[in-house]
C-alpha cells in the first residue's frame, strides 16, 4: 500500500499542533515560516490574515521543493489576527504592551480572524477565513490586568491573551468557533484537508478504548 503524502505544518505554534492532534491528525513535519507580519498600509484585518497564511504556506512550499523526500506533500498554514474595529492588535513583546491590549479589550467586543491556507500535493491552493466575535467583561485596571500580565500567559499571543487559559474568565460572550480563538478553526481545517484528499481518519481507530 502506498504511503500517503506528507503533511507539513508551517507553524511553530504549539496550540495549532495540539488542535490538529486533537482531531487525530499528526503532521509529519513542522516548518515555521519566518516572514514579516507587519500590516500593509490600510490593510484590513481579514485581508492581512489571509495574506499571511498564504505567504507562510508558499514559503514552506519553496522549502519542501528543495527536499528530496518532501515532494508532493500537503502544506498547511494559518495566521490569526485580532482586531477592534479596523485596529489590528499586536503580539505584545513587553508587559506594558500586553497591558495596553487588555485595556483596549476591556468591556468591549473584538474579532478574531484566522486565515487558513492549504496547498495540495498537486499544487492546488485553497483558503478559508474564519471569524469569531468575542466580548470581554470590564477588567479591573488594578486587579485583573496586572494579575494576568504577571501570569506571562500573554507572551506570543495575538492581542496578548490565551482564551484556553486564565483569560477564559474574561469572556462574557462569544459568537463563532472557539478553536479559532485558540489559534486554528478545527472544523474548517479538517474540511479543507478532506476536500483535498488528505486521509483525516487514518489514526482514529487507534484511539478506540478496549471494552
Amino acid at each position: 500500500m502506498d504511503e500517503p503524502p506528507l503533511l507539513i505544518l508551517a507553524s511553530a505554534s504549539p496550540r495549532r499542533l495540539a488542535l490538529l492532534q486533537q482531531a487525530g491528525i499528526e503532521p509529519d513535519k513542522l516548518r515555521p515560516s519566518e516572514i514579516d507580519e507587519t500590516p500593509q498600509r490600510r490593510e484590513s484585518p481579514r485581508i492581512l490574515a489571509k495574506r499571511l497564511a498564504r505567504t507562510k504556506a508558499e514559503v514552506a512550499r519553496l522549502w519542501a521543493e528543495k527536499q528530496e523526500d518532501h515532494s508532493g506533500c500537503y502544506i498547511l498554514a494559518a495566521d490569526t489576527v485580532v482586531s477592534v474595529g479596523r485596529r489590528i492588535l499586536p503580539k505584545p513583546e513587553t508587559p506594558e504592551e500586553a497591558e495596553d491590549c487588555l485595556r483596549l479589550l476591556s468591556g468591549r467586543a473584538h474579532k478574531v480572524q484566522t486565515g487558513i491556507c492549504l496547498i495540495s500535493p498537486l499544487g492546488k491552493v485553497r483558503q478559508r477565513l474564519v471569524e469569531t466575535k468575542v466580548r470581554f467583561r470590564r477588567l479591573h485596571p488594578q486587579q485583573d490586568i496586572p494579575a494576568y500580565v504577571a501570569s506571562d500567559e500573554w507572551r506570543g499571543k495575538a492581542a496578548g491573551y490565551a482564551i484556553q487559559g486564565l483569560a477564559g474568565s474574561f469572556v462574557v460572550k462569544m459568537s463563532g468557533s472557539y478553536t479559532n480563538v485558540v489559534g486554528l478553526p478545527l472544523a474548517e481545517t479538517v474540511l479543507l484537508l478532506k476536500g483535498e484528499g488528505y486521509p483525516v481518519y487514518t489514526h482514529w481507530a487507534e484511539r478506540a478504548v478496549p471494552v
